[in-house]
């Protein structure tokens, strides 16, 4: 592990323009060398990079470790634009804006993650063939969340059309709480859900970089993860403690990401 100076570990913040013309955050850490590897790294729904990457230490872990760490804020979320025109919500416009960004930065060579729905996103970038990572990171997401998108963006739809009336201590009611930490936008968000796209199975099969799929022992949300690693060519299944909601908060993700890409 490198030892970095405290400016070498700052977090910048910046915008580029997608191509409906949206006004898209990303954050970035890492050493001031330009030689350092870019890892992209992308957020789950109703989080935000700040949550699941800087927060609790994950951004700063690892680049203190060399890499030139990326994190955009998506589209409904964090920083970046909210837009309620349903038209702004596109099949798979998630994996287009990371895309996008990738190309805006003139990325070639670089690793790739995400978290819970940034796990989809990667994974659609993947199967798209928009990406070429040396190394993919596919966090917080199993089998099922690949292959049904539906299930779940019914009950994220539910959520959001019934705020402030889930019984106490309910699933649904859980993920209220998290949304209004976020401060989230219901309307905008609403209309993200409609961009989810299934996936096939023959189509992660044909995933040829090695990906690892990295998941808390307790989390079921979006089905099996080491079914989906099983699933990939070079897919490597990393348990960690926790389930969905605090997995992200545990200093072992960050050390499951860190190893896996130095190894």
């Amino acid at each position: 592990m490198t030892d970095l100076p405290l400016a070498a570990t700052a977090i910048t913040t910046h915008f580029f323009t997608a191509a409906d013309g949206a006004r898209l955050a990303w954050h970035e850490t890492g050493p001031e060398s330009g030689t350092a590897r870019p890892l992209v790294l992308i957020h789950g729904l109703f989080s935000s990079a700040n949550v699941n990457w800087i927060k609790y230490g994950h951004a700063r872990l690892l680049a203190e470790a060399g890499f030139r760490v990326i994190m955009p804020d998506l589209r409904a979320h964090g920083d970046s634009a909210a837009p309620h025109d349903p038209a702004a919500y596109p099949s798979d416009v998630l994996a287009d804006d990371a895309v996008a960004l990738i190309r805006h930065l003139g990325l070639t060579d670089y690793d790739l993650g995400g978290y819970s729905l940034g796990g989809r996103t990667v994974m659609r970038m993947m199967i798209r063939g928009a990406v070429s990572p040396r190394r993919a990171m596919v966090l917080g997401m199993g089998l099922a969340g690949m292959l049904d998108t539906g299930h779940r963006a019914a009950f994220f739809r539910e959520v959001l059309s019934h705020l402030g009336t889930h019984p106490q201590g309910s699933e649904a009611w859980r993920a209220e709480a998290f949304f209004k930490t976020t401060g989230g936008d219901a309307t905008a968000l609403i209309g993200l859900l409609g961009s989810f796209v299934d996936s096939h199975e023959a189509e992660i099969k044909a995933i040829p970089y090695p990906t690892a799929i990295i998941c808390g022992t307790e989390d079921q949300d979006n089905g099996s993860a080491e079914a989906l690693a099983r699933l990939l060519p070079q897919g490597r299944y990393i348990p960690m403690p926790g389930n969905h909601m605090n997995a992200v908060a545990k200093p072992e993700m960050g050390r499951a990401m860190r190893d896996f890409l130095l190894a």
